[in-house]
């Protein structure tokens, strides 16, 4: 069939003139018929800048294999079957510029938002990456699970502060669980709606709370299911295939530059794509250009340029992993494919938001070793960055990744320090003794066992110290103690929480090997781990001698020693001439814009996810709706829409395998979590 553009050649050379003339007002109609019929998902606009700008992987072999010399390959997503939304996000779709409201009335949304059906302009394809993960390189690993659809040109009316963000104007979408890719290794590319709903509703939480991230469009789930052993005990069960709409700038992360490692002189792997100099120049040049172009615009020197960009890259990182450590944030599996080149939080697997303090907090079941717990993320995500520098070599050299590494710290400690004053409405000095304040309040948070986001939340309630005759300091401390008592620990609980987490038998063995033969104990165990267990067994006895009321004596005793401290330093705030009631309206309004009334707790996703197992989607949209305006009292949304499982007079539910669910005892999202919800098991 000949193309428009050539029928209307033949219309001009035969009937030149007033034909031309019908025949283009006759096309611009068709066109603007075509164009009307269109979805507004259809009408999307893609710029598929990285695939033609990387090198793509000629083979359309199907299966898993090692790809070599190539950034992206192209799949073919599979579809689902009756795929349904579960949810959208808004804001997130608004990026594209869609409409939430006609996205959900779009019958063909969820084919298309799953990958079910290919978008026009979609030119499907997966990432090539390796990663170290645990600490050891893993060699080739790439998009298993998600499958890259494009880049869709930003609205023209974008804000520009998301385009300062994301300057080539362009947001790459993705879909996640769409089936297989040549880096599906044993798996099969399929993701749950556990695990979707757990992603799609932390991304949306985590952009409200401010903190640099991946978004998430929309999950959709399906009558497909696969075979999943939830808890690795061998009692697995058939899940609904899911998959959720990733929105990003770009998902290139560190161990897309490690496909050109040379063998590791640990596990011998290399990355399939070693030796191929030019691609990882030419996939550097795509980073900085593309989104740091400043960067490459302010240095004609290589190196400096590249030195530059490295320092870029850390100062991000730094500054969003203070971001988390100061939301109580735990990524659970920071690996360096999961580590952003653009500073996003990304990859949302086993994460978790710390509840009751605990610097050993470990959000993922299957990290046994504890190397990413709440207190060593700083740390290791300096680690990621020298891994990320080796990988950048010789177009880095290594004195200058080194020096750029040396201010790392720095910069962490610069970012932690100024959001903790935020968070502790310390606004008009920056003392020398904020640091010692700060530390003592997490140690009394952890001695105490106090809840992480409550008790920032509830220190605005502390006032500043006033000159009115009549103020009874004793009177206002005993006050202030008694309100953050309500946020710690009962003995029972800090009990269970100091439980060994290794058999007694296996830790007995282990200290008699540590004496007998230290080589062998350093062979086959961790010095951290053993002493963690050592600190928990010590803890646990003094707590086994403890009544409640000398618990209850204790925890006073530390709170209102730290708030006298906490007062002295509101104290200094207040300079001559300043009007405290000013100020600690001020402070009020500050401190609650960094302390999050309600993050995403374990137990609120798991609420909502057994609701969407069980085909109710409503309280999805609920805890999205709520997370959306995490730091704001949200009056008709502070409770769980989910009355059925308010108690003992709730009839007992039935999961769809047919088994029984317990009824449980509902609490506020802005509440300590329940009991129950340290039964919750994420990995």
């Amino acid at each position: 069939m000949a193309s428009a553009g050539a029928r209307l050649t033949r219309l001009y050379i035969s009937c030149p003139g007033v034909i031309l003339l019908r025949s283009l007002s006759n096309a611009g109609m068709d066109d603007m018929g075509v164009s009307t019929s269109r979805s507004c998902i259809e009408r999307l606009q893609f710029e598929n800048v990285a695939l033609k700008q990387l090198p793509l992987d000629p083979s359309t072999e199907p299966g898993v294999r090692q790809v070599r010399g190539a950034c992206f390959s192209r799949v073919q997503p599979t579809p689902l079957k009756n795929p349904k939304f579960v949810s959208v996000s808004g804001p997130a779709l608004a990026l594209l510029g869609l409409d939430a409201d006609e996205v959900l009335k779009d019958p063909l949304g969820p084919e298309y938002l799953s990958g079910s059906k290919v978008l026009p302009g979609s030119e499907p394809a997966a990432h090539c990456y390796c990663g170290h993960q645990f600490g050891q390189f893993a060699g080739q690993l790439g998009d298993g699970a998600a499958c890259y659809l494009g880049e869709v040109k930003a609205p023209v009316d974008q804000n520009p502060e998301l385009l300062h963000e994301n300057p080539t104007g362009r947001w790459e979408i993705q879909v996640k669980g769409a089936g297989l890719t040549p880096y599906s290794r044993q798996a099969d590319g399929r993701k749950v709606l556990r695990s979707s709903i757990r992603e799609f509703l932390c991304s949306e939480a985590v952009f409200g709370l401010g903190v640099p991230t991946t978004r998430a469009g929309s999950v959709v789930t399906s009558d497909s299911r696969v075979m999943r052993d939830i808890f690795y005990n061998g009692n697995a069960r058939m899940e609904r295939c899911s998959v959720v709409l990733r929105i990003a700038p770009s998902f290139i992360r560190f161990g897309s530059f490690e496909i050109f490692k040379r063998a590791d002189e640990f596990t011998g792997r290399q990355g399939p794509s070693y030796g191929r100099d030019d691609i990882r120049t030419q996939l550097l040049d795509y980073v900085i250009v593309n989104f740091y172009p400043e960067i490459h615009q302010n240095h004609s020197d290589r190196i400096e340029r590249n030195t530059a960009f490295f320092r870029e890259v850390t100062l991000r990182t730094a500054r969003l992993v203070a971001q988390w450590q100061c939301v109580g944030f735990c990524h659970g599996v920071l690996n360096t494919d999961n580590m952003s080149i653009l500073g996003l939080t990304l990859d949302y697997g086993p994460f978790g938001f710390m509840d009751r303090f605990d610097p050993d907090f470990i959000c993922n079941a299957s990290d046994s070793s504890g190397r990413y717990t709440y207190q060593a993320q700083p740390a290791i995500c300096r680690w990621n960055l020298a891994r990320l520098a080796e990988a950048l070599q010789p177009d880095l050299p290594p004195d200058r990744a080194e020096q750029v590494l040396d201010e790392y710290l720095p910069l962490y400690n610069s970012f932690y320090l100024s959001n903790m004053r935020k968070k502790l409405g310390l606004l008009r000095k920056e003392e020398p003794e904020d640091e010692m304040l700060i530390t003592e309040l997490l140690q009394t948070m952890h001695n105490t066992g106090a809840d992480f986001t409550n008790t920032f939340r509830s220190l605005s309630q502390i006032s500043c110290p006033t000159q009115e005759e009549g103020e009874d300091e004793s009177e206002v401390i005993k006050q202030a103690a008694e309100m953050l008592l309500q946020q710690c620990a009962s003995l029972e609980e800090l009990k269970a929480a100091n439980k060994l987490s290794m058999d007694p038998r296996e830790l007995a063995m282990l200290l008699s090997m540590a004496q007998s033969n230290p080589a062998l104990f350093q062979m086959i165990s961790d010095r951290k781990t053993v002493a963690r267990q050592l600190e928990r067994l010590s803890r646990l006895k003094e707590l086994m001698d403890t009544t409640v009321e000398q618990l209850r004596a204790k925890q006073t005793e530390d709170w209102s020693c730290w708030i006298k401290k906490y007062r002295q330093r509101l104290a200094n705030e207040c300079e001559s001439g300043v009007d405290v009631k000013d100020l600690q309206k001020e402070r009020v309004c500050v401190m609650n814009n960094n302390n999050p009334h309600v993050v995403l707790r374990n137990y609120i996703a798991q609420n909502a996810i057994e609701a969407a197992e069980n085909g109710d989607f409503s309280e999805v949209q609920r805890v999205l709706k709520v997370l959306e305006k995490p730091f704001s009292v949200q009056e008709g949304l502070e409770q769980p829409g989910l009355v059925a499982r308010g108690g003992a007079a709730a009839p007992e539910e039935r999961d769809e395998t047919g088994e029984g669910v317990e009824a449980r005892v509902l609490v506020p999202y802005d509440s300590k979590p329940p009991i129950w919800a340290n039964e919750i098991c994420v990995s």
